[in-house]
């Protein structure tokens, strides 16, 4: 038996690609952008449609709240993020959004009233795409970056967290941090962003455990000069040296398993003039894996390559961003996905995560879990991503069916 309503869901996904900075090249919504406005505002507005009380933390994250029976009790938290990639797809992030909407429209319909909150969480800057700090929105709202951070953190253009969302209209003074004992779970739908699902013909992956992961930021400096009066053996050249330590890095982890895998996704050239020889350069590394042991290893080797160009006039400096340890996901919850799925007659299969994802925050500080829709051709980050309607709507029937026994009763 259907339960979703699919022209409902269709709806959102046709609003939410509306606000995008690049309509003609993917979604590109950064945190607190003009897009974010607009969005947020839509977000704002389904969620009191459907008998939500709506409020926004002092980050910008959004909250619709279906209080329950039980006096001062902990709510189940359904949602994701909405912010996207540079030039991505439509599903990464909202379709957990709009999971969270069509299960609240789902509780108002059949005029559920839980006994414990349900609160669905659409949450800012989990790509890191505008401040390089991925997972914020979670991050900050668990306690994890510290009050003063927001200030420091800024984006390309020099503008903070704090400046950025009151340029935005938001109110960075409220409240960031939630207690713990206000959370009694976590429950996220994404997007595979992987091929496995779609190969084997499978609804539905019950995420096990996500991938452990860091980000790091390089800086290379030499020192600029003019490309056709500065002799070859007195250049102090910043993108040679970048470019041979890139060059370099998947080397590093030939040896290692457990899906270790390290990427270099952003690259930039300072001055960025064709007859100026580059004075500074600023790349990215990212480095996943499924043991903890693998990423510290990668990472030594990566410090020590790094440090081992400082020569010639270089100077190389590295700086940590982010730092996650792989993370089990509750096995209460996956239970409760896999009892849902069973009772609904949709195939299944247990997973890892190798992309970060906000439930791997909230595993810490609540019972969390993640599952997975199958994700066309296995695309994601780029404006090909796609996923079926019949699996967000199979999706959305899983969380729906395991958030209201999750607000009925205690885990276990």
């Amino acid at each position: 038996m259907e339960l979703a309503n699919k022209e409902r869901i269709k709806h959102h996904f046709k609003t939410f690609s509306k606000f995008t900075a690049t309509p003609n090249e993917g979604m590109t919504r950064y945190s607190y952008s003009p897009e974010d406005v607009k969005t947020r505002t839509y977000i704002k507005e389904k969620m009191e449609q459907y008998g939500l009380t709506v409020r926004e933390d002092g980050l910008g994250n959004i909250f619709g709240k279906l209080e329950g029976t039980i006096e001062n009790a902990p709510s189940v938290l359904v949602g994701s993020h909405f912010d996207s990639v540079p030039h991505g797809g439509n599903f990464d992030g909202p379709a957990g959004v709009i999971a969270g909407l069509e299960v609240a429209a789902l509780f108002q319909e059949q005029q559920i009233k839980p006994a414990y909150p349900l609160e669905v969480i659409a949450m800012i800057e989990e790509e890191g795409s505008r401040f390089g700090e991925g997972l914020m929105g979670s991050r900050g709202m668990n306690g994890l970056i510290d009050e003063e951070d927001f200030h420091t953190i800024r984006d390309k253009d020099g503008i903070s967290v704090t400046e950025a969302m009151q340029q935005a209209g938001l109110d960075p003074t409220l409240p960031k941090h939630r207690e713990q004992k206000t959370m009694k779970a976590f429950l996220e739908l994404h997007i595979e962003q992987g091929p496995i699902l779609e190969e084997e013909n499978i609804s539905i992956g019950v995420v096990d455990t996500i991938v452990g992961l860091t980000q790091l930021e390089v800086t290379v400096e030499g020192k600029a000069g003019h490309a056709g009066t500065t002799p070859m053996d007195r250049r102090s050249d910043a993108l040679i040296t970048a470019s041979s330590l890139v060059s370099e890095l998947p080397n590093l982890v030939q040896d290692e398993s457990n899906g270790t895998v390290i990427t270099t996704g952003k690259f930039a050239v300072y001055p960025n003039g064709a007859n100026v020889i580059p004075q500074k350069v600023v790349f990215t590394i990212d480095l996943r894996s499924g043991e903890e042991a693998s990423i510290r290893r990668v990472m030594q080797k990566a410090k020590t390559l790094i440090a081992s160009h400082q020569k010639n006039g270089i100077h190389t400096s590295i700086h940590q961003h982010l730092y996650m340890q792989p993370k089990e996901l509750s096995k209460e919850v996956r239970s409760s996905f896999k009892e849902s799925t069973e009772k609904l007659g949709i195939s299944y299969i247990p997973m890892q995560s190798g992309a970060g994802h906000d439930a791997m925050i909230f595993s810490d500080f609540t019972e969390a879990g993640l599952i997975f829709i199958p994700s066309k051709d296995g695309l994601s980050h780029c404006p090909e991503e796609w996923s079926d309607l019949e699996h967000l709507a199979q999706g959305v029937d899983i969380l729906f069916e395991t958030a209201k026994k999750l607000t009925e009763a205690e885990i276990g």
